[in-house]
């Protein structure tokens, strides 16, 4: 966790400290809005560190608007850089080829002053629009023809809900409605598979979110997965525990038979031998103790090496993590690292489907992306 925020903090510094450079150029030396445009800014960027470091030292609710401010930042700090890079490139090209017109070049600095509130309007709006849309998740609906092999079942009505990142910023209240969706759709079987929590426990705790789980109505139960989140906070062990006693069964590295209709298996983040030193069963070993007779589920959090998968007779293989990039334009980002970054796809008699989550991480927003409830009906026959 100290490496990976290590390596976070270095980029985001960086990039504040590009932005406000060039924030500060736009405005003129003898004005007095450069010390306050100094300080707002270093509070506001450094806001989210603070905050995160001091969880357990100041009161909450310091500390929750810290890391609000500062969630916010990342997906601002995103916009803002996108937007100095296109200024600074428009300016080196009209240093080659004049194209800026005379109202521009007439009155350099008034023109920087417009600029700069034009672009912070801009970004102000689409962090708006962006967090009115993570908090507005639709259904997604699939409809899946699975072999039935042994199976008693004909029917199954999966709804999976993949990185919810309970935490500061998705609360009680948010799960509540989250929770509302799930039980409206009346599934047989709920599924949470991976970054169910966020790296810390302690706002979960604090806001007693685990009470909205129990709440949850499916009639063969609730499961889940570890992610890389549960992981970075440096207690699985607890936040698996806490879970457990709210009513999520944890599959880590297992599988279960339920109904004597299906076989569903859980896998432990691919990452966890970073934290633990012990690497995950390979699904060779855990389809070792699956009657293939029945239908088989996996969750697996991470979407890489889906070709394993398809060897092993998997039926159905459900992940998440990607979040679709979350905001744009991260999502070209994540399409050329991930087969699958996002929707579904047969390969094989398999299918998968890679949800882009319920929840988020880092700042509040989803752009170019809506965040969902997966609801998977699948026929048996």
């Amino acid at each position: 966790m100290v490496v990976f925020f290590s390596i976070f903090f270095a980029i985001t510094l960086s990039i504040s400290f590009y932005i406000y450079i060039r924030g500060l150029q736009s405005i003129p030396q003898t004005s007095t809005l450069r010390h306050a445009y100094t300080i707002v800014f270093w509070v506001i960027a450094l806001s989210f560190m603070a905050g995160r470091l001091s969880e357990s030292v100041l009161p909450s609710f310091i500390t929750d608007l810290l890391v609000w401010m500062g969630s916010f930042w990342i997906a601002g700090m995103v916009y803002f850089l996108i937007a100095v890079v296109s200024i600074d490139l428009l300016r080196a090209v009209n240093h080659f080829l004049p194209l800026f017109p005379s109202v521009i070049t007439e009155n350099y600095a008034r023109a920087k002053y417009i600029t700069s509130a034009a672009v912070i309007a801009a970004v102000g709006l689409l962090l708006l629009g962006g967090h009115i849309n993570s908090m507005l998740p639709r259904v997604r609906r699939l409809n899946l023809t699975i072999p039935g092999k042994s199976s008693k079942l004909k029917k199954l009505d999966i709804v999976a809900v993949s990185d919810v990142h309970l935490g500061t910023i998705v609360g009680r209240s948010r799960l509540d409605h989250i929770v509302e969706q799930i039980n409206s759709l009346d599934p047989d079987l709920v599924l949470l598979p991976g970054d169910i929590v966020d790296e810390d426990l302690t706002p979960v705790i604090k806001q007693n979110v685990g009470e909205a789980l129990r709440t949850i109505k499916s009639r063969f139960g609730v499961y889940g997965s570890t992610g890389n989140h549960e992981y970075l906070g440096g207690h699985v062990e607890r936040a698996c525990a806490y879970l457990l006693e709210h009513n999520v069964t944890m599959l880590r590295d297992q599988g279960v038979k339920i109904n004597d209709s299906f076989f569903l298996v859980g896998r432990e983040d691919r990452l966890s031998a970073q934290f633990t030193g012990h690497p995950r069963k390979q699904l060779s070993e855990l389809m070792a103790a699956v009657d293939r007779h029945y239908p088989v589920i996996l969750m697996d959090h991470q979407p890489f090496g889906l070709g394993e998968a398809v060897r092993e007779g998997v039926d159905l293989q459900i992940s998440g993590h990607t979040h679709y990039g979350q905001i744009w334009p991260v999502s070209y980002i994540v399409k050329g690292i991930y087969e699958l970054p996002w929707g579904y796809k047969k390969t094989g008699a398999t299918h998968f489907y890679v949800s882009d989550g319920v929840g988020t991480w880092g700042p509040p927003v989803r752009i170019g992306n809506r965040p969902e409830i997966v609801y998977i009906s699948v026929k048996f026959e």
